[in-house]
């Protein structure tokens, strides 16, 4: 059976660019693992690991331009977007190279010992080391920060764990322009090239999750995806972690407080954060809970307004503009829906933002209105009318788990009395909670944290931050065990200098 090729397809066309690989057959996803696993004692010298992703970070910035115009090609996100994604990706690995240098990250805990505790304690002598090849599933949406060198790559190799990525088929060119930098790096560093092995295919994505040799995977996708992939982990005969971030629909509450202060304010800056990208962000706001009355109303009228001018836009493939020209359609149909601003196609390769509204009683009867609790990928929000803090709470316990959630208070006066109950209500329902901004937009930092209750991913891990390398690392402690057979980490005297408890 011939190799199914993989092509470059351009989404302002729909029309094919180039064949630029053939999907991984399973005895290339074998020898794609191995040569990866065989990597491994190369990757353990802590400072070598900080100088790929140094190089790595350096090569990328040199190839700044060719990467932004390639990605675009296959995106259509725009060169400004995709310069600033590729600074973040930059700065990222830059950022996990201070990790591996600073060590924290392995935790190390030494406990000396007492034979007159009770039990007698033994020298015990704690760490983290690496879990072995980690499969990354590349996302669509951000062709370089999620991807070939993101997040799930940086903080893998940062832990010295070798990776082989599944390209995604929406920036094929995109992921091989990256990887073949990324493994030029590694050369450079003196590493073996095979730190980084790429693949392409869906069948090929399967059977990495699947092989013996891969210890961990990371994902960004669709819950659908994500799932099937995640329960493919859990049911090998040796299980996985699988770190996948599947899907959110981010909700915002805005107080009746601070509506009457800044409905207009409010109403324009949801309508940037939920357009942003096509409304393609994982963290876009889709979900609004909003005041009834005149200050609602006000509110809705300017997120109508902002949201009427915006232009139609290319969605990342024509797969997913014909899912969110359905998914709207069905939405709108629901009794009781209206449409402010009607979503849908804007042209035979576009889509149009819109908004939904509706009473937020509505979403408490059951039926199909679910629906407008469930992420919809693309330039909508619905926003849901409420008439008292009850039906707020009712709305809020039916909402699945998300990567965010945004308060909108007062910020004058003696303060907002609905601040600290709704806070609250939603600390439970995401991994980042904000109170007057908004969700798009994850800081690169070591206080971030990117993931949240299920779906929005499978694990209480982030893959934004530093402690993204936690993920890939599991925890091993030496007991009684003499000085020169330990790492060197855990010695007498601390040679390294890596911070112990």
């Amino acid at each position: 059976m011939a190799a199914e090729p993989v092509w470059s397809v351009d989404p302002r066309t729909g029309k094919p660019r180039e064949q630029v690989a053939v999907e991984a057959t399973k005895e290339e996803v074998d020898r794609a693992v191995r040569a990866a696993h065989a990597t491994r004692e190369a990757l353990a010298d802590r400072a070598v690991r900080a100088a790929f992703l140094r190089a790595a970070a350096d090569l990328l910035d040199g190839a700044g331009a060719q990467i932004a115009e390639a990605a675009d090609a296959e995106t259509a996100l725009g060169p400004v977007r995709l310069t600033g994604e590729l600074t973040r990706t930059t700065a990222q690995l830059r950022a996990f190279a201070e990790v591996v240098e600073e060590g924290s990250f392995l935790d190390a805990r030494i406990d000396l010992p007492d034979p007159a505790a009770t039990p007698p304690r033994p020298d015990l002598r704690r760490w983290k080391i690496p879990l072995g090849v980690v499969a990354v599933y590349a996302a669509s949406n951000f062709p370089l920060a999620f991807s070939v060198p993101g997040g799930d790559t940086a903080s893998a190799l940062a832990a010295g764990c070798p990776v082989v990525v599944k390209a995604h088929p929406d920036h094929p060119a995109t992921s091989e322009l990256c990887a073949t930098l990324l493994r030029r790096a590694a050369a450079k560093a003196g590493l073996p090239e095979d730190v980084l092995v790429l693949v392409h295919g869906f069948d090929a994505g399967v059977e990495l999750v699947r092989h013996p040799l891969v210890a961990a995977a990371g994902f960004t996708g669709s819950v659908r995806g994500g799932r099937a992939l995640f329960d493919a982990a859990a049911a090998r005969p040796v299980p996985i972690p699988f770190h996948g971030e599947l899907g959110s629909l981010n909700p915002v509450v805005v107080t009746p407080a601070a509506a009457a202060e800044r409905a207009e304010e409010i109403g324009g800056g949801l309508a940037g954060s939920m357009t942003l990208g096509a409304g393609q962000f994982c963290t876009k706001p889709g979900f609004v809970l909003a005041p009834r009355g005149e200050d609602g109303d006000r509110f809705l009228a300017a997120l109508t307004a902002a949201v009427s001018e915006t232009e139609p836009a290319v969605m990342l493939d024509h797969r997913m503009r014909d899912a969110f020209v359905s998914g709207v359609a069905e939405r709108a149909a629901l009794g009781g829906v209206r449409t402010t601003v009607t979503p849908g196609a804007g042209g035979e390769h576009t889509v149009s933002a819109g908004v939904l509204d509706v009473d937020a009683d509505r979403l408490t009867e059951g039926g199909h209105h679910h629906l407008l609790l469930e992420e919809c990928f693309g330039p909508v929000t619905v926003v849901a009318r409420y008439s008292s803090r009850e039906e707020v709470t009712a709305v809020l316990g039916l909402l699945p788990g998300n990567l965010t959630a945004t308060l909108h208070i007062a910020t004058e006066g003696t303060g907002d009395p609905d601040a600290a109950p709704l806070l609250a209500e939603l600390t439970p329902l995401a991994g980042r909670v904000l109170v007057n901004g908004w969700p798009t937009g994850v800081a690169v930092a070591p206080a971030q944290h990117h993931g949240g209750p299920y779906p929005a991913t499978t694990s209480t891990g982030t893959s934004v931050g530093a402690t993204a390398i936690e993920r890939w690392l599991r925890p091993v402690t030496y007991q009684s065990t003499p000085g020169h057979l330990l790492p060197p980490e855990l010695r007498d005297g601390n040679p390294l200098g890596v911070p112990r408890r």
